[in-house]
């Protein structure tokens, strides 16, 4: 019978998979978009929105680089792939006009808004859609969940500590 010690070195070893960790950012992304619905004007504001670009941005950057060409040749995919990527580019758009710029009203916070409404659009897609039918396929996923954090590290290290 295993003992609980046992249990924590069984589990240790373990590689968090590819979704795992997508879904890990998803979740720091909502939690930050949810952070500044509640925030009131000024530089924390500003603060909020320079992290979620970034998180965006290096995220988009380590799912179109890795996990999107491994589940697109897996799936032999011609729709899922192309349109979240697509998804990713309005996203960088989006976050072209706010990055770096001050919260300064209503039209802005409307941008930040459409921002974390298309962000749940695409992690619902993501989660419900792609997630489920990339596993299901041959895919390493404990390898791929290795090779994501590995990059999203090198892509915060290269950016300024603000934005």
């Amino acid at each position: 019978m295993p003992t609980a010690d046992s249990k924590k070195s069984e589990s240790k070893p373990k590689a968090r998979d590819a979704t795992a960790f997508l879904r890990a950012d998803h979740k720091k992304v909502s939690d930050l978009f949810a952070t500044y619905e509640k925030t009131r004007p000024g530089a924390k504001k500003k603060q909020i929105v320079a992290e979620i670009c970034t998180e965006l941005s290096v995220h988009a950057q380590v799912e179109e680089e890795i996990f999107y060409p491994a589940v697109k040749q897996a799936l032999k995919d011609s729709e899922l792939i192309p349109e979240a990527t697509v998804e990713h580019a309005t996203l960088k758009d989006l976050i072209a006009q706010v990055q770096g710029v001050e919260p300064d009203g209503e039209m802005f916070d409307a941008k930040i808004k459409v921002m974390s409404e298309y962000v749940k659009h695409h992690v619902k897609e993501e989660q419900n859609e792609m997630f489920p039918k990339a596993k299901k396929t041959k895919l390493d996923m404990a390898e791929l969940g290795a090779r994501l954090p590995e990059r999203k590290a090198v892509l915060l290290a290269g950016r300024p500590l603000s934005a």
